[in-house]
């Protein structure tokens, strides 16, 4: 008996959602490989990344990452424990703590921003890309 196997797919005839949730998804994947060797999620990643122009309230930082307040929790919570961020209460509000990069988190945040080139590959003319996928989410986050 043999096995057939299916033909290649014909990505061409996608629709373009669709095309977005595979590059997504296989771009997540790289990620998770190579941050998984520094200590990183995509999660801690996306974090550090808000906090490099300064300290930020956990809830703000949420906000920012467009997460919930528990899920940033969580990533703080993993951050905090590798030393790539500290919290300390805020001297404008002591009920409040804020949160910020520690010089090894800055350090583990610039290695993964040097990666990115290596981990997307050559994308052609990024810049027109990445303006495209900006114009995208502006316009789809404004219909919701």
């Amino acid at each position: 008996m043999t096995v057939s196997s299916s033909p290649e797919p014909d990505l061409g005839t996608w629709p373009t959602g669709r095309l977005l949730a595979v590059a997504a998804r296989l771009v997540e994947q790289r990620w998770v490989a190579v941050l998984d060797g520094m200590g990183l999620t995509h999660a801690g990643l996306i974090a550090l990344h808000t906090l490099r122009d300064g300290p930020l309230p956990q809830r703000t930082l949420a906000q920012r990452c467009q997460v919930t307040d528990q899920t940033m929790s969580r990533t703080l919570d993993r951050l905090a424990k590798a030393g790539f961020v500290s919290r300390a209460a805020d001297p404008a509000d002591g009920r409040r703590q804020l949160t910020r990069l520690t010089p090894r988190g800055r350090e583990v945040h610039e290695q993964a921003v040097r990666a990115e080139p290596a981990l997307l590959g050559g994308l052609g003319d990024d810049d027109a890309f990445r303006a495209g996928l900006l114009d995208l989410i502006t316009r789809l986050s404004a219909d919701g």
